[in-house]
């Protein structure tokens, strides 16, 4: 920390007290709701939502200040079990989030319970040393016995620090969680500055935008070999920006399936993205997408370091 950094710490501590801050690592199987729940921690769109499983599929960092305390949400991909490289590199990736973290927030999707994935999960978190919190997610789709006794037989597995209930969707119970991570993180300077809201570069967010845009619109046709890059982004004197974006897909049919007749579907995916975009970045948006056939950019190194994974052997 610079002298400067220090001498406006000091200065904050004495006005409002101590800063905390810290990483929580947010882990549960595919779909339980971890990006929505993101997203409402952090106040903004910091990751892809979509009712395909399985969208995020690097770590994404949210970050949100809560009292005197950052908290740094790591979004993993979920964990389930894999059967391609691509898999093996997000499982591999969600585990290595939780193992770096300050403290782990497993959510679960309380409709589901311990079905599936979420047993397994429980299993490797017993592997895992950092203190642990049980979120169950979905609440108001459950009635309150069942949520007790899956409470319950969660912390019968895991000594969990503390058990939350709530509404990723429409945020009932979501303060009292950040009352408690802000009140338990380590006292400690930020690690960001205070207006960031993702350590996620403008260029990949925007990629990520239209990933997700994509797989609304196609999610029963498209399967998961696709893929999208922002390869140009250019700042423009009247105060816009144009930014152009590659589909990637695996095969010429595909390739027909993105476009869609008459090139509509692209169209679509095109003005809901930019539409977003233009909301975030607050400036007019000229975007520009184009479909491309990369065969097996699945077992091509290069893709999973573009989307920040560690490529399996």
């Amino acid at each position: 920390m610079t002298q400067e950094e220090e001498i406006a710490a000091e200065a904050a501590a004495e006005t409002h007290g101590p800063t905390h801050s810290g990483f929580v690592a947010l882990i549960g199987a595919t779909n339980a709701g971890k990006s929505t729940l993101v997203n409402r921690l952090v106040g903004a769109k910091v990751s892809i939502v979509s009712h395909k499983v399985q969208t995020t599929r690097a770590i994404v960092r949210g970050i949100a200040i809560h009292d005197n305390a950052q908290i740094v949400f790591m979004d993993t991909p979920g964990i389930f079990k894999p059967r391609r490289r691509l898999d093996r590199a997000m499982v591999t990736s969600a585990w290595g989030g939780a193992k770096d973290a300050d403290l782990i927030m497993l959510l679960i999707d309380s409709e589901r319970g311990l079905r599936g994935d979420a047993e397994a999960i429980l299993e490797g978190l017993k592997e895992v040393r950092q203190p642990k919190i049980l979120v169950l997610n979905k609440i108001d789709r459950v009635n309150r016995e069942d949520l007790l006794a899956l409470a319950a037989s969660a912390n019968e597995k895991i000594a969990f620090e503390r058990t939350f209930m709530i509404s990723a969707e429409n945020g009932s119970g979501c303060d009292d969680v950040m009352d408690y991570l802000a009140a338990t993180l380590p006292e400690g300077p930020w690690y960001y500055p205070e207006d960031q809201i993702s350590d996620l570069p403008m260029r990949q967010l925007a990629a990520e935008i239209t990933r997700e845009k994509l797989f609304l619109r196609l999610h029963q046709e498209l399967p998961y070999s696709s893929h999208v890059e922002t390869e140009k982004w250019e700042e423009r004197k009247d105060g816009s920006v144009r930014i152009e974006q590659v589909i990637y897909v695996e095969r010429d049919s595909q390739k027909k399936i993105a476009l869609g007749k008459g090139g509509e579907t692209i169209k679509a995916i095109s003005t809901a993205s930019r539409k977003e975009l233009s909301e975030i970045l607050e400036q007019q948006v000229h975007l520009f997408l184009f479909v491309k056939v990369r065969e097996n950019w699945g077992d091509d190194p290069e893709r999973f370091r573009e989307m920040g994974l560690d490529f399996p052997k």
